[in-house]
């Protein structure tokens, strides 16, 4: 109920005015709605944009060497590295302060790390220095430069402090110089040596042969998805226990059984010799390569790619079929004119899941993929897991992230993100 003065606004039941009221409404729907969604808005804040940005931060993030040598990088900025002269004492007594304080600390292998990333040897050189530096008395034992030089032949070397000048900023772009075979230098950025220039080679090969996956399982699933949407009910479902069989099993076990499989010693090629296909001597070379790879990704793929593409046939009217066939179409005229573009949108939408889910896979081309068929991925975690060089990971994972974000732009603008759907 509510009422109206003559002059005034509208009333609700409790006397406040009707709109208040509504928005107040609106207000508490809202809050819990909310409150209902909350946990799972906290769950992905914590799980994936936390992740991201801390990603992202340590791309560029840099603060090892000021951090742990405080004093050299001060008295560095006013040295001038271009022109070829080393550094002054002062130079030298603030770095041997420094490493003896990082030496105490057990720090100092940080640093030597970091900068071994951009010049080789330098880790040891700091390695050595350190151990020396814990017995010298900072006031007694200078001037430090000849004191310095004798501990190592490399604190003779101006490279060694241009290196430690040019990456001495709390942030940097070198791990993305380094992400695209190129490095940071005291003269500008220059590409790396041919012999490690492996990166953008990796990067070129993720995107085709995750591009030929996603068509392999295209021409593979669009008949298994036909089938799945045209068969009766009950044939139809044992159709979809088959597709979903491999959801049972592990990944490990299905990418091992491939390996298995595809040897020069496995299956297939037992298969062949026994059929008289190939001879014992000419055995096929299937695994640790990129054909390993592929037919190993595309048979684990291939469910992401039938199941959109199932829910969107199975909304297709049969008598569309019918109909044009009843207008003199032929089987394949009706299929190709009538049938086949109503289901683009399930193609679509397997596509981007598909394509999107093996730029980034890693167990499966580290299993059979050897040295010629893995991904950028396997690169990301060697540089996690092995060299520890965490910047250059985070860099190589920011540009994969902007890869696919760029793809699914422009896959939106030729194709459109609206037309993509599951089914419905």
């Amino acid at each position: 109920m509510s009422c109206t003065d003559e002059n005034g606004p509208v009333l609700a039941a409790d006397g406040q005015p009707l709109k208040r009221s509504l928005a107040i409404a609106l207000r508490q729907q809202k809050i819990r709605a909310l409150l209902l969604i909350s946990p799972l808005l906290i769950f992905v804040l914590f799980t994936f944009l936390f992740p991201i940005a801390s990603m992202l931060f340590r791309s560029v993030e840099n603060d090892i060497v000021a951090e742990i040598l405080p004093e050299t990088v001060i008295a560095l900025e006013t040295w001038d590295g271009q022109a070829g002269v080393l550094p002054d004492e002062a130079v030298y007594a603030a770095f041997a302060g420094d490493i003896q304080r990082a030496a105490k600390a057990k720090v100092h292998t940080r640093v030597g790390l970091r900068l071994n990333y951009e010049k080789s040897g330098i880790a040891s050189l700091f390695k050595k220095t350190a151990r020396k530096a814990k017995k010298w008395d900072l006031e007694a034992d200078a001037p430090f430069k000849d004191k310095l030089i004798a501990t190592h032949k490399g604190w003779g070397d101006v490279e060694i402090w241009r290196t430690l000048q040019t990456h001495s900023s709390r942030y940097t772009s070198g791990y993305f110089l380094n992400a695209v075979d190129m490095r940071k230098t005291p003269s500008g950025p220059e590409f790396q040596p041919e012999d490690r220039q492996i990166l953008i080679k990796l990067f070129e090969r993720t995107l085709i042969m995750s591009l030929m996956i996603t068509v392999a399982c295209i021409a593979l699933g669009y008949p298994v998805a036909w089938l799945l949407a045209n068969l009766p009910m009950r044939q139809a479902n044992l159709l979809m226990i088959l597709v979903l069989l491999p959801f049972w099993t592990s990944l490990l076990v299905r990418t091992s059984a491939w390996k298995v499989m595809l040897q020069q010693q496995g299956v297939i090629n037992d298969l062949l010799v026994a059929l008289g296909m190939i001879e014992e001597t000419g055995r096929l070379v299937m695994i640790n390569n990129q054909f390993g790879t592929i037919v190993a990704m595309t048979h684990i793929m291939l469910p992401f790619m039938i199941l959109p593409m199932y829910s969107v046939m199975q909304t297709i009217p049969p008598t569309y079929l019918r109909a044009a066939k009843s207008l003199g179409a032929t089987n394949w005229t009706a299929f190709w004119r009538v049938y086949f573009p109503q289901s683009v949108p399930g193609i679509g939408a397997g596509s981007i899941l598909v394509f999107i889910l093996a730029i980034g896979y890693y167990i499966t081309p580290e299993i059979v993929g050897g040295n010629k068929g893995v991904f950028i991925s396997n690169r990301i975690a060697y540089h996690i897991f092995q060299s520890m060089n965490w910047g250059l990971a985070a860099a190589l994972g920011t540009i994969l992230l902007v890869a696919v974000l760029i793809l699914y732009w422009a896959y939106d603008k030729i194709v459109g993100i609206d037309n993509v759907k599951l089914g419905g």
